[in-house]
């Protein structure tokens, strides 16, 4: 399993990242990415730290780990420069927190993201056809989550995605140790939200693309 949407004691994590990726590793994931919140006013003090640590934990644990960021509750019009900013810093994996039902995110984030540099578009909420066909065309990845609260619309990105034809990942959003759902529970959340077990599959691959992807930037 695959999950490229973490947090640590850098954000509202419970756990450093060498806890985090030993539980992980433990768990057995075969890569994962720390993407702790990040704005304007802090990219420069998480991504150097997890681009300096992750290539060693993930030596040390046997498992691939990305340094990366999520992009959260950033006003719509700094969304562009934000993700070039933390390309810039070092960030393999950019996730943008989407338009969840249950936080009060910017109308207008979906959109601002899916037009930046991002990779992931975290718990979209209520995206719109356009919006998904917008991530559809520009290779960008919608979210399944286990999340609670933030899964609560799995069912609509599903539909949404499908109908576009955009690429859909699957990711925990873990913030603490038992966040660290099992590879079966993942795939079962995703049997939840509608997919059948060869959609679930083609999810996976698509976190190993994005996982490619962002070694070949190393």
């Amino acid at each position: 399993m695959i999950d490229l949407h973490t947090h640590t004691l850098f954000s509202d994590g419970e756990v450093i990242p060498a806890e985090l990726t030993r539980r992980a590793a433990v768990a057995g994931y075969r890569a994962m990415a720390m993407t702790d919140h990040g704005d304007l006013s802090n990219l420069d003090l998480i991504v150097p730290r997890l681009a300096k640590v992750a290539a060693d934990l993930g030596a040390a644990w046997g498992l691939t780990v990305l340094p990366g960021i999520e992009l959260t509750h950033i006003p719509p019009q700094q969304m562009a420069f934000a993700a070039a900013e933390a390309r810039r810093l070092g960030a393999r994996i950019v996730v943008c927190h989407g338009e969840t039902i249950v936080e009060p995110v910017a109308v207008g984030t979906n959109l601002a993201a899916l037009e930046a540099d991002i990779d992931i578009l975290s718990h979209p909420g209520l995206i719109t056809a356009a919006e998904a066909e917008l991530a559809a065309s520009r290779g960008i990845c919608l979210e399944i989550t286990t999340r609670k609260g933030h899964s609560l619309t799995n069912g609509h990105v599903v539909r949404a995605a499908q109908a576009a034809g955009a690429k859909l990942v699957i990711n925990n959003d873990a913030h603490a140790p038992g966040d660290l759902l099992s590879p079966a529970m993942m795939r079962a959340v995703g049997r939840g939200a509608g997919l059948n077990e060869a959609e679930v599959d083609q999810c996976l691959r698509n976190s190993e693309a994005l996982v490619k992807k962002a070694l070949a930037q190393i």
